[in-house]
Parts: structure tokens; C-alpha cells; sequence
């Protein structure tokens, strides 16, 4: 299975291709593609659209994994993030490549056993799982590695995968299934909606 990773951004794509026979990974390539902040940004997504699209048909990845926005304290950063994202994941569907995302956190979680892991440590990890010589550089490149470990050790053939109810940025269909957090959210509302008002009569 080939699995193509992407850290998306407007002013710099980050990517990384791994390949897992059995429980073994190997890395295929990595490396940034970074677009002039001088382009107007219809042509900057247009070059980051082509960019990935020369990626999926010259690898032909069996999964695409993709960096999700979960939490950013700069709106204008989050938007740039979500144009990329965008012209990404067209890509994707016109190749017919499944995505699977993931937020820094979760790949961070998963890579390195810590959710608050640095730059540092998820190079290093990276490094190790997949036997590199040198921790992978740049930063955006090494970012999407590790998505891509993420999502090749993350995946089960003939395995569901869908999104939480409560995501509706995710790409996959919305898991309908009720868990328990989703049972709680609904008691907490009945008994909120059934608390005694004051000043209603009767109450």
C-alpha cells in the first residue's frame, strides 16, 4: 500500500510518500512545494492543484492523508490552510484516491506517543520508523511523513471509516453510530430542556 501524505499550506505544501509491506514502512520521497506570495492566490491553488496531481500519477498512492485544521488562533492562516485544502482534496477525488485526515495532534499522538511532541521529536521518529538517515527536512516535508505513517499504520483493509457526528469538516460520511459521548451531549440537553424555569407557574 502506497500512501501519499500532505501538510497543506499556500505558501508551502509539504509531502511525503511511504509504502507499508506488512508491518514494514519504507520511504518513496519527500519535499515542499512553495508558491510566490507574489501570484494572485487563484493561481497559487492552481500550481498547489497541479503539483498534487503530478504526485498521484506518477506514485498512484492507494491513500492520501491529509493534515486537518482542528484548532488555529490565526483566522487568516486558517483560511489559507483550508484553500489548500480544498484544491488538495479535489485532487484527490478526481483521481478517485480515498482521504484520510488527522490533526497535528492526533499524527503527533500516534508517531511519537505524545500529543504535545515537537518538531524535533516528530522528525526524529519519523527518522526511526522509517529507517532514514538523517531526520527529514524541511519542516512541512517532515510533517507530512508523518501523516503518512499515521495513516499507513492506521489503516485496516475492509475496515469502515467514517467521520464523528459532530465533525462536519471531515471527508468521510458521517458515522451515525451513537457513542457514548453522544449520549451524554443528549441527556445533558433533555435535562436542561426539562430544568423548572423561574417565575413559570406550576414549576
Amino acid at each position: 500500500m502506497i500512501v501519499l501524505g500532505i501538510d497543506p499550506g499556500t505558501a508551502s505544501v509539504g509531502y511525503g510518500i511511504v509504502e507499508r509491506r506488512g508491518a514494514t514502512l519504507r520511504e518513496i520521497g519527500h519535499g515542499c512545494l512553495t508558491t510566490s506570495p507574489d501570484e494572485p492566490l487563484p493561481s497559487r491553488l492552481a500550481t498547489i492543484h497541479r503539483f498534487v496531481v503530478d504526485l498521484a500519477e506518477l506514485h498512484r498512492p492507494d491513500l492520501m492523508a491529509v493534515e486537518r485544521i482542528f484548532f488555529q488562533r490565526n483566522a487568516q492562516t486558517a483560511l489559507a490552510v483550508g484553500h489548500a485544502r480544498g484544491v488538495v482534496l479535489l485532487a484527490a477525488a478526481q483521481h478517485g484516491i480515498p482521504v484520510r485526515e488527522a490533526t497535528p495532534n492526533e499524527v503527533k499522538q500516534a508517531v511519537t506517543g505524545h500529543g504535545a511532541a515537537d518538531k524535533a521529536q516528530v522528525q526524529r521518529m519519523v527518522q526511526v520508523v522509517l529507517g532514514l538517515a538523517l531526520p527529514p527536512t524541511p519542516d512541512d516535508a517532515a510533517d507530512a511523513l508523518a501523516i503518512a505513517v499515521w495513516a499507513a499504520h492506521s489503516e485496516r483493509p475492509g475496515e469502515p471509516r467514517g467521520a464523528a457526528v459532530l465533525d462536519r469538516a471531515a471527508v468521510g460520511p458521517i458515522d451515525r453510530r451513537t457513542s457514548s459521548f453522544d449520549r451524554a451531549v443528549r441527556e445533558a440537553l433533555r435535562q436542561e430542556r426539562e430544568a423548572p424555569r423561574v417565575g413559570e407557574p406550576g414549576r
